[in-house]
């Protein structure tokens, strides 16, 4: 294949995928025969990081602008001796070529300004070679034409664009330089597209072919910073409403035990956005194979930038309510319950992200069969209606039982619901009603010692110890597994 506009033409359901993956060093070549070459020799190690590859799905950061993906591109991609200057030459120029301008400060794109966007963030590496997964599927006759006629352009400045396409239209046809046909597993036609065309005519082919039709906290900032504390005081004001201003007597204790079930269950539901964010498969699978960064840098740079910035949901929403309804008010208390509500959203997260990280579809069933159980059965009945004994082990394993149980310890302990009785006579309260926050606990089998308040948090550490363990062996697995 020449410098210019190389196709490879593969019918429907011929892996054409595949073999563009194994072309661009993308996938592992056990069991495989034969040799690529590169300019006639055997083709270096390190031959992924140096050409680029746009995958037929357009991998972007819907929440940045174009200019903003182009910048996180650069920083990963373009050696650290460039300057600041540099960079932005090298991506204003990139913009101009391939006639993003007007739109370089925008989020919403078309679908052929989302496939140019996606091609500049591999071109503004200045790679040799370029592969793209079937550039034009999806695409309306008119926007694959201006996307093939802006690669025919790139290709005439010197590096080699190799593309996997369906049977093409004959205006989009005319673009290449040279063609590759397959099908079965063998070799068609290698040549000149121009010269194609006498061998379509002569196989049978005509008809069908005229006629066919990160920048991580920046994106944290742009998209849903705002969002996020709006709808987090709102959550807050609509629970506290719900238990507003409690009252401060025994009629009242096994309201307060729901405010707190109420909260911890919106804390783990709250853990939904948190281990959504970090996708796997995608911008991770694209990122990750054309060398930009390691595994952990990835990894734990999500973390950083997205699962704690997120965690302002729980706790905003837990200051507003906790004010509202009207709990303990010390400062060990408050602190300790913004502690265990962010253990809660963190492990539930972990779940998430360890869920989300599984392409086998057992191992995510399983997962979120245990995510749904955990949160029905174990997080809301348990409060109102006790298992039974024959499945009561099953609490061990739930995030919001262990939230549940250190909410209480820290709300209860130490609290008089009646106050205007003695210690004498709080026992004979009238209808055995419960007047201490002790007796509250004793009877919920909870123990009054400090360590049963802080083995809560350490049953919810280990899980997630536990979860992100697994979301990130699944990393590595996706990293050797191309």
């Amino acid at each position: 294949m020449k410098p210019g506009l190389n196709a490879i033409m593969v019918p429907k359901g011929q892996n054409k995928s595949l073999l563009l993956n194994i072309l661009a060093a993308r996938k592992d070549l056990s069991g495989l025969s034969g040799d690529v070459l590169i300019n006639g020799g055997p083709r270096p190690a390190n031959f992924k990081y140096y050409s680029g590859f746009v995958v037929q799905n357009n991998v972007l950061i819907n929440t940045l602008t174009v200019r903003e993906n182009l910048q996180f591109s650069a920083a990963l991609r373009l050696p650290t001796t460039m300057t600041n200057h540099e960079k932005n030459e090298r991506i204003n120029k990139v913009i101009e070529d391939l006639d993003l301008s007007e739109v370089a400060d925008s989020k919403v794109l078309s679908r052929g300004e989302k496939k140019r966007t996606s091609v500049a963030m591999e071109l503004i590496a200045d790679p040799p070679i370029l592969f793209l997964d079937r550039p034009t599927t999806g695409l309306h006759i008119s926007t694959a034409n201006t996307v093939l006629l802006l690669l025919k352009r790139i290709s005439e400045q010197g590096p080699t664009i190799i593309f996997t396409i369906n049977h093409p239209r004959y205006s989009i046809f005319k673009l290449f330089d040279s063609l590759t046909l397959l099908a079965s597993g063998k070799l068609l036609y290698q040549g000149p597209a121009q010269k194609a065309l006498e061998y379509f005519a002569s196989a049978g082919y005509p008809c069908e072919l005229y006629n066919s039709p990160a920048v991580f906290f920046l994106e944290i900032i742009n998209g849903e910073f705002s969002a996020m504390i709006t709808v987090a005081v709102i959550l807050g004001v609509v629970i506290g409403a719900f238990f507003l201003a409690l009252k401060h007597d025994c009629t009242d204790i096994y309201h307060r035990a729901r405010a707190l079930c109420t909260l911890t269950i919106f804390q783990s539901l709250a853990g939904l956005l948190g281990g959504k964010s970090v996708e796997l498969e995608k911008l991770f699978r694209q990122e990750l194979i054309s060398g930009w960064y390691e595994v952990s840098s990835y990894f734990f740079g999500k973390l950083v930038s997205e699962l704690l910035p997120r965690s302002l949901l729980p706790i905003i929403c837990t200051c507003v309510a906790y004010f509202l309804i009207g709990l303990k008010l010390e400062a060990e208390a408050f602190s300790i319950m913004m502690l265990t509500v962010l253990m809660v959203y963190y492990s539930t997260a972990s779940l998430l992200l360890a869920i989300g990280s599984h392409q086998r579809l057992f191992i995510a069933a399983v997962l979120s069969t245990y995510y749904l159980l955990m949160l029905g059965l174990l997080g809301i009945l348990l409060t109102f209606t006790p298992l039974p004994p024959w499945l009561s082990w099953l609490e061990y394993f739930s995030i919001p039982h262990y939230g549940y149980l250190a909410l209480q310890h820290n709300e209860f302990l130490g609290r008089n619901y009646c106050p205007e009785l003695n210690t004498t006579e709080i026992s004979s309260c009238s209808n055995y009603v419960i007047c201490t926050g002790e007796e509250f606990l004793t009877n919920q089998g909870i123990d009054l010692s400090p360590w049963s308040l802080w083995k809560n948090h350490v049953a919810l550490a280990f899980m997630m110890i536990i979860f992100l363990t697994i979301a990130y062996l699944k990393l590595l697995f996706l990293k050797r597994s191309n």
